[in-house]
């Protein structure tokens, strides 16, 4: 059973071992991601020159599950774009919280917007 799901922000700054990295290593092996997280992750690593075989590396080493993004799930995300329009939250940012709802599970992320936000998920910034 996982015990969080993590952000883009929380797989790059473990992957480019940005200060939090730490934090979202412990949690290989046991952490769930959205399929809009990944593609974002992939998209940013291929932008940074990374090919298919390390950025397929990079995803592997932290065993992590990823969640197809169904149709259920798109309309969950959408609603939650009002009550987290203020802090700027993106899509993928949505998905990540939405994903977190449904399974009970804490949201890991970097993005220190996301503190303190009041949507019914426990949110863990990864640094100050």
């Amino acid at each position: 059973m996982s015990r969080a799901v993590l952000d883009a922000s929380a797989m790059l700054a473990l992957f480019r071992g940005e200060r939090g990295a730490d934090v979202v290593a412990g949690y290989r092996g046991d952490a769930v991601a959205s399929s809009v997280n990944v593609a974002e992750v992939v998209s940013r690593l291929s932008d940074e020159g990374l090919n298919a075989a390390e950025w397929h590396y990079a995803l592997a080493m932290l065993e992590l599950e990823v969640v197809a993004f169904d149709e259920s799930q798109a309309i969950s995300s959408g609603r939650l774009r009002n009550p987290t329009r203020h802090r700027g939250l993106s899509l993928g940012d949505r998905a990540c919280l939405q994903l977190a709802a449904v399974r009970g599970l804490p949201a890991v992320t970097a993005d220190r917007a996301w503190a303190g936000l009041d949507v019914g998920v426990e949110v863990r910034v990864i640094r100050d």
